[in-house]
């Protein structure tokens, strides 16, 4: 006998609209606390600092709040080595967390939507999730925490999603780190490196999402 329940897609969306509305407010009301400020909480921690930097990071990255900012602040504190191994497991996690949040609560309601271009989208992620995902975490200008929630509503693999984040954001990670951890020296050559590295990385993940974009969906 077929259920008589009301199929009651729509609620999932709404926790989804929510929890992103939650993240909004923290944002703005709480913000970026002051790399002073972290600094004096880290060293008061003592090894724990590293971890619960992480573990900040991760959490504020479910926000709008800039990644870029925390990215800058790890190697001020952590300097190039130790922030960069901060930044990459906060910024894992964090990506994790959305793209779980998003795939379970928006992605049947992407799957509803009745769209030929959609749905080639999506089989286009399907097959080559991996390289599409690795191509928009190139570019340091795209934000990184929307990004999450976005991959989390298409088609893209758990594992390609995983893989292509890691490989993706390492480059600009490292940039941004380097920034932070040579900022007191901004004419030496790491710096100038680091800002270099940002700007040929942003034009080459252009180019990558572009001929991606460009392929025809098959």
């Amino acid at each position: 006998m077929p259920s008589t329940r009301p199929d009651r897609w729509w609620i999932r969306p709404l926790i989804l609209v929510g929890v992103l509305g939650i993240g909004v407010a923290v944002a703005v009301s709480v913000g970026v606390p002051p790399v002073e400020d972290v600094r004096t909480w880290v060293d008061g921690v003592g090894w724990l600092g590293p971890l619960l930097f992480a573990a900040l990071y991760a959490v504020l990255a479910l926000t709008p709040a800039p990644a870029t900012v925390l990215s800058i602040a790890a190697g001020v504190l952590f300097g190039l080595a130790g922030g960069l191994a901060v930044v990459m497991a906060g910024a894992l996690l964090s990506a994790v967390g959305a793209f779980g949040l998003s795939r379970g609560l928006g992605r049947r309601a992407v799957e509803r939507v009745d769209n030929d271009r959609l749905r080639r989208l999506d089989a286009l992620l399907r097959r080559r999730g991996l390289l599409a995902v690795i191509g928009v975490r190139l570019v340091p200008l795209l934000p990184f925490n929307a990004l999450n929630y976005l991959c989390g509503l298409t088609a893209v693999r758990t594992r390609d999603y995983v893989a292509g984040t890691a490989v993706g954001i390492l480059p600009g990670a490292t940039a941004f780190v380097a920034i932070g951890a040579f900022g007191t020296e901004p004419g030496s050559l790491p710096f100038l490196l680091a800002v270099g590295g940002l700007v040929a990385l942003s034009v080459a993940g252009l180019v990558v999402a572009r001929r991606r974009r460009a392929e025809p969906a098959t």
